[in-house]
């Protein structure tokens, strides 16, 4: 294909790591934004997109949707979360451009996103259209630097966001479509010049508007040279096509964006070899050498956010036998299950004697008496938590086993504000991993067993479940052995 036409393919994906993974085993599985966050070292963040952008040259994909240059400054966040690197905008910045030197140092176009700065809502994009209701000073503050940042390390493409920001543009346009943002704020104020890829057009948030034939001309009249996924796409080339034809786009417009993403696919050399070989791919992916440093800098982000008694590391001697219960979200590519069996797994191959028991995102009363029993005659019970909250029965089943006097060590496997609804209960120890991959989730059973240290600092702040105005652990908090 690439020899008949002379135009070789440009092949994306969205590699985030994480809880957002489209490549999965035998590539190496890395810590996501927010771990990274917690590790805090540009060196760690800037390698990690090295080895996921040198896996991803190897299996000839060219172009990554990473890294997530939001600032998530909600805590109820329902779509950004833990893809953020944290609520420090400074930090951010810091770490995305150290993933954008990374990825592409290592060959491949990195796309920061989601512009203009998705990280306080309560919406999620692809069920809806989120209003950011930050003012223009509050947008140059909060989340501007990350994609200034990534403009100065010279990023080769930045994605759009489904998002109403009223303060850069009263039409109440989503930002794909907003030339006053795309043009008049990204290309003009901030003087980028690179590709800039919509998200999904079949998300909800882009198509509450206006329908699918209209949404691509006016994504390409705002700026756009990319558009991803659109749901139809015969209805989107004919649109786009007429409206060419019929002046609505010039023909200079399209030339614009034909010549940046040339531009970008001579950049990646992709003119003189588009392809790629099984030696490399064989020599790369999932390398010994990547496999190790992604367990080192999984170590580095595992946060110890309490541990009252003192009751961690654990001890083979006195804490041998193990049960360990909780959620099981889908999981992403490469995992290896459910968060319990891989800590379970984990911990047998650190030496002690562990069950594992999956009682789900929402445990009913069955599931929360068979754990209870389960607990009987162990010396610790390990829960995997994924987004407690108040009313959650994932809360009931800590309470319970809790009450059982075996100690009971929390680990959230997600968005690490669990702690705060999980204050009160009686735990014993808690800790973030950010993510249930197992990378993250050995990387904790090790620093649970006193095998690592935990060197991990919360990126964002905790506050408390009873009154959400007062903040239970701040930025850079994280005990220590």
């Amino acid at each position: 294909l690439a020899e008949r036409h002379r135009v070789p393919l440009l092949v994306s994906t969205d590699q985030e790591h994480g809880i957002v993974c489209r490549v999965g085993e035998p590539a190496t599985l890395l810590p996501g934004a927010m771990a990274l966050g917690a590790g805090g070292s540009r060196s760690d963040t800037r390698r990690a997109a090295w080895i996921a952008g040198a896996e991803l040259a190897a299996l000839g994909i060219n172009q990554n949707y990473a890294p997530d240059a939001d600032v998530n400054v909600n805590p109820a966040n329902p779509v950004i979360g833990v893809r953020s690197f944290g609520s420090d905008p400074d930090a951010v910045a810091d770490l995305v451009a150290a993933q954008v030197k990374g990825y592409q140092g290592a060959g491949i176009a990195s796309t920061a996103k989601h512009f203009p700065g998705h990280g306080d809502t309560n919406t999620d994009s692809h069920t809806g259209l989120p209003v950011i209701n930050h003012s223009r000073a509050q947008w140059e503050e909060l989340d501007a630097p990350p994609f200034r940042a990534a403009i100065r390390a010279r990023i080769d493409s930045i994605m759009t966001a489904h998002i109403v920001v009223p303060a850069l543009d009263p039409s109440e346009d989503p930002a794909t479509l907003s030339r006053p943002i795309l043009t008049g704020i990204l290309r003009e104020e901030l003087g980028y010049d690179g590709v800039v890829v919509t998200d999904s057009l079949g998300m909800e948030g882009v198509r509450t508007k206006y329908g699918d034939d209209r949404v691509p001309v006016l994504a390409l009249l705002a700026g756009v040279d990319q558009l991803l996924n659109p749901p139809n796409l015969s209805v989107a080339w004919n649109a786009v096509l007429e409206a060419v034809r019929n002046g609505e786009i010039s023909e200079a417009r399209i030339d614009a964006s034909i010549l940046r993403i040339l531009r970008l696919k001579s950049g990646l050399g992709l003119f003189r070899d588009p392809f790629v070989s099984h030696r490399g791919v064989e020599r790369t992916v999932g390398s010994r050498a990547h496999r190790a440093a992604a367990d080192r800098i999984a170590e580095r982000t595992t946060t110890l956010l309490a541990d009252p008694g003192t009751l961690l590391p654990l001890s083979r001697r006195t804490h041998r036998k193990l049960l360990v219960v909780g959620a099981d979200p889908a999981s992403p590519s490469g995992t290896t299950g459910p968060p319990t069996g891989t800590l379970a797994h984990a911990f047998g191959e650190l030496g002690f004697t562990a069950r594992a028991l999956s009682t789900g995102t929402a445990p009913d009363r069955a599931k929360i008496a068979e754990a209870v029993a389960a607990a009987e005659g162990k010396d610790a019970v390990v829960v995997a938590t994924y987004n407690v909250t108040a009313t959650s029965s994932q809360r009931t089943l800590v309470t319970a086993l809790v009450a059982t006097g075996v100690p009971v060590i929390t680990v959230a496997v997600r968005n690490p504000y669990d702690v705060a609804h999980l204050t009160g209960t009686g735990v014993a120890a808690s800790l973030a991993a950010y993510s249930w991959t197992d990378v993250e989730l050995r990387a904790a059973a090790r620093v649970i067993a006193g095998r690592a240290d935990p060197e991990g600092t919360l990126p964002v702040p905790v506050q408390r479940a009873d009154d959400p105005t007062q903040v239970l652990y701040p930025v850079g908090h994280g005990l220590t052995y």
